[in-house]
């Protein structure tokens, strides 16, 4: 069975014009994108390879993702240091289906 995955917004280096940290939104049944506010598309990019791994079970360790507490942990694709713009950092985690909260 998919889980959810539940993606929030945990650092950002420079200034990102979408998100604030704790923006929270989540991948539902492996497919369906759900959020209260507007989504990057930068981000999507970055959640792409892995989304579908980690809503199967993959665990973050096994696609080298993982995070002292366990947690994926992804960065958008925006090189602020390079444009001047700014670089999230995302942490990834799973809940059962149906579990948690909107978004």
């Amino acid at each position: 069975m998919k889980s959810d995955l539940v993606i929030e917004v945990v650092a950002i280096r420079g200034c990102c014009p979408v998100y604030k940290k704790g923006f929270v939104f989540r991948i539902k049944q492996g497919y369906k994108l759900v959020a209260d506010a507007p989504i990057c598309m930068h981000s999507l990019l970055s959640l792409a390879p892995y989304y579908a791994s980690l809503s199967r079970g993959v665990s973050p360790g096994e696609l080298r993702l993982a995070g002292p507490d366990g947690a994926a942990y992804v960065q958008c694709l925006d090189p602020q240091e390079i444009t001047g713009g700014g670089t999230v950092t995302f942490r990834i985690t799973r809940e059962e289906a149906g579990e948690g909260v909107k978004p």
